[in-house]
């Protein structure tokens, strides 16, 4: 089955290039150069991966991904100039997957590709996670790649729902940042650690009744995290 990709980039050049790597490798990409353009594909067809470009004219990035992530999960590749750290933190909290700091290798970015449509759709494949989780009143859905609180649908991205799975499903087991980020994100850990606290602060805002105060994910001083699977019913 062919991937599809999206690649909303206002520069042509580079768009061109993209393109054309994508499609040596296998891939159908189409392409977008205004965040607008970009939208109107999306709500036409489907995509397993969106490469999405900060800075653009008229809509910016972070702009069209607050659109994507009201109605879509794909996964969002985000590309950023090089020192723009709080872009890229803004970007993590609203969704983003992963980003690429340019200027950035072809064969990185074939690589950060495949590992997010990997996850998207052979991880999230309803045959390799079959049963439901169920924690109290938080129920996660192998099957759909979803997650609920008492039956209200979290709306949680790819990396938050592959993050939240890989936790739940070892529930007790302390994991360090450098576990979780090779486990989750499927890459050599970089000592980045602000990505993997962003996702964990993001994912309990979502999962959990009181962020502040997390019953479902657990922070061990000095180790790293765990989830609880001991979460009474009253939560």
């Amino acid at each position: 089955m062919q991937r599809n990709i999206l690649i909303i980039d206002d520069d042509i050049e580079l768009c061109r290039l993209l393109k054309k790597c994508m499609e040596t490798e296998g891939y159908k990409a189409d392409v977008a150069h205004t965040g607008i353009e970009g939208l109107k594909l999306i709500n036409k067809q489907d995509y397993h991966l969106i490469i999405l470009d900060i800075m653009m004219p008229e809509m910016d990035g972070i702009s069209t991904l607050t659109h994507i992530r009201k109605t879509k999960n794909t996964p969002v590749l985000m590309l950023t100039a090089k020192g723009d750290e709080m872009d890229k933190v803004l970007g993590l909290k609203l969704g983003a997957d992963d980003y690429l700091t340019k200027p950035f290798s072809l064969s990185e970015l074939t690589a950060r590709v495949q590992s997010l449509i990997r996850r998207y759709v052979i991880l999230g494949a309803a045959s390799q996670k079959p049963h439901c989780l169920t924690f109290g009143s938080l129920v996660i859905d192998p099957a759909h790649m979803r997650a609920t609180y008492n039956d209200q649908d979290l709306g949680l991205t790819g990396k938050e729902y592959d993050l939240l799975y890989f936790l739940a499903s070892n529930p007790g087991q302390i994991f360090t940042k450098k576990q979780i980020y090779q486990n989750v994100w499927q890459d050599e850990y970089a000592y980045d650690d602000n990505n993997i606290m962003v996702h964990i602060r993001r994912l309990r805002k979502k999962i959990e009744p009181e962020p502040r105060n997390p019953v479902y994910i657990l922070t061990v001083w000095g180790m790293g995290y765990k989830f609880n699977g001991d979460v009474d019913n009253e939560y």
